[in-house]
C-alpha cells in the first residue's frame, strides 16, 4: 500500500527539511490539503524544486474550475476533488493532466461516483473531517470500501484519516492502494519508525474481525440440504472467490469446498466421474476465526497453522457462519 505523508499535520519542521526526511524514507506521495487556498501552489512550487515525489493535491472547493491552469502550470500528478463542496459538480477539460479521484465523507454513498467514474481513476475516502488532521477512523467506511471495490473492481482506493500500524495492515488487506497519513506520522519522535510500523504485519490490535469482514451477504454459503455438484460449482462461479461455505439448517459451518478440493475429487475419480460423492469432497476441519477476534488474534493463528490460507470462514460463539477475511491482497503485494 502507499504512504501519501500529509505534509500540513507536520508543525514543527520546516517545508524544505521535512519533503528531505519523508523522501529519506521513501514516501510515495507528498498530500496537500487546500481548503479552497490558492497559495497552496506555491508550496508545491518549493516542493517541485527539491523532490521528484509525487504531489497527492486534495481541493476542497466549490470552484475547482478556476485551479485547473494552476494544476497544469504546476504538473500536479494527482489531484481529488471534494464531492460535497462541489456546488455545480466537476466539468474537466480535456487537457488536464493529472489522475483524478473524487473524494467522499462517511456520510456519502459510495452511489455517487458514477456521475464521474469516466474521468476519476480513483476514490478518497474521508473516515474522519475533511481538511482536519486527527480524528477517529470510522468503521462504516470498511463496508463502504467493499461496495467500491464490488461496484468499481479497476478503480484504485485512498483512504483518509485515523490511520495507524493497526488499520494500515486492515486497508492493505482490503485492497486499498493509498493511504493519508497525517497525525501517525509525525507524532512520534522518527518518522522511519512510523514508516516501519505502517508496512508491519506485527501489530497491536482492538479492531474485531466483524469490523471488517466481507459479511453474509457478501459470501457464498451453500445449505447442506442443497449440497450437489452443479450447486457447488454454481456458487463458487457466482461469487468467484475460488471457495463456497457448507451450513446446516441453522447456519452452523459444516465445512468449506474449495477449487483444491474439487480438482482433488475429479482426480480421484478419473476413471468414473459419474462415481464422484460431493459429500466426500468437503473439508469438514477447516481453519476458521471468530468474529469476536482482533487482528492480532487471527495473526497468531495464522502463524501456528502448517499451511497456507487465502481466507478464513468467521463464525460466532455458536458456529455460525457469520462472514469471511481474505488475505488474496497480502499475498499478491502492492500493483
Amino acid at each position: 500500500m502507499k504512504i501519501s505523508a500529509s505534509i500540513y499535520s507536520s508543525k514543527d519542521k520546516e517545508l524544505a527539511s521535512l519533503i528531505h526526511e519523508l523522501d529519506a524514507y521513501n514516501v510515495d506521495y507528498f498530500h496537500i490539503d487546500s481548503l479552497d487556498n490558492p497559495d497552496v501552489f506555491d508550496d508545491i512550487h518549493l516542493i517541485k524544486s527539491i523532490s521528484n515525489t509525487q504531489i497527492d493535491l486534495h481541493l476542497i472547493t466549490p470552484h475547482p474550475e478556476k485551479y485547473f491552469e494552476k494544476i497544469n502550470e504546476h504538473k500536479v500528478e494527482n489531484v481529488t476533488f471534494q464531492y460535497e463542496s462541489l456546488e455545480n459538480g466537476i466539468n474537466l477539460p480535456a487537457n488536464l493532466q493529472c489522475n483524478i479521484g473524487l473524494a467522499i465523507t462517511s456520510e456519502t454513498s459510495v452511489e455517487v461516483f458514477e456521475r464521474y467514474a469516466d474521468s476519476c481513476s480513483f476514490i478518497l475516502f474521508m473516515t474522519t473531517t475533511p481538511g482536519m488532521s486527527g480524528g477517529e477512523f470510522n468503521k462504516e467506511n470498511f463496508k463502504k470500501i467493499r461496495q467500491f471495490r464490488a461496484l468499481y473492481p479497476t478503480k484504485k482506493i485512498h483512504v483518509d484519516g485515523g490511520i495507524n500500524a493497526e488499520l494500515s495492515f486492515i486497508l492493505r488487506n482490503m485492497g486499498v492502494y493509498a493511504s493519508v497519513i497525517g497525525s501517525y506520522l509525525f507524532k512520534g519522535t522518527f518518522i522511519g519508525s512510523a514508516m516501519l510500523n505502517l508496512k508491519s504485519d506485527n501489530i497491536k490490535s482492538h479492531f474485531k474481525i466483524s469490523d471488517f469482514m466481507l459479511e453474509q451477504d457478501e459470501i457464498p454459503v451453500l445449505s447442506y440440504e442443497n449440497l450437489t455438484f452443479e450447486n457447488v460449482l454454481l456458487t463458487i462461479e457466482n461469487y468467484k472467490m475460488g471457495f463456497t461455505h457448507i451450513a446446516d439448517k441453522d447456519n452452523k459451518l459444516l465445512g468449506i469446498i474449495s477449487n483444491a478440493d474439487i480438482r482433488k475429487g475429479l482426480i480421484k475419480n478419473l476413471g468414473n466421474l459419474n462415481q464422484i460423492n460431493i459429500d466426500d469432497i468437503i473439508n469438514r476441519n477447516p481453519a476458521f476465526v471468530h468474529d469476536c477476534d482482533t487482528v492480532s488474534d487471527v495473526l497468531s493463528y495464522i502463524k501456528s497453522l502448517q499451511f497456507p490460507v487465502l481466507f478464513l470462514p468467521v463464525v460466532d460463539k455458536n458456529q455460525r457462519i457469520t462472514g469471511t477475511i481474505k488475505f488474496n491482497n497480502l499475498i499478491k503485494g502492492e500493483s
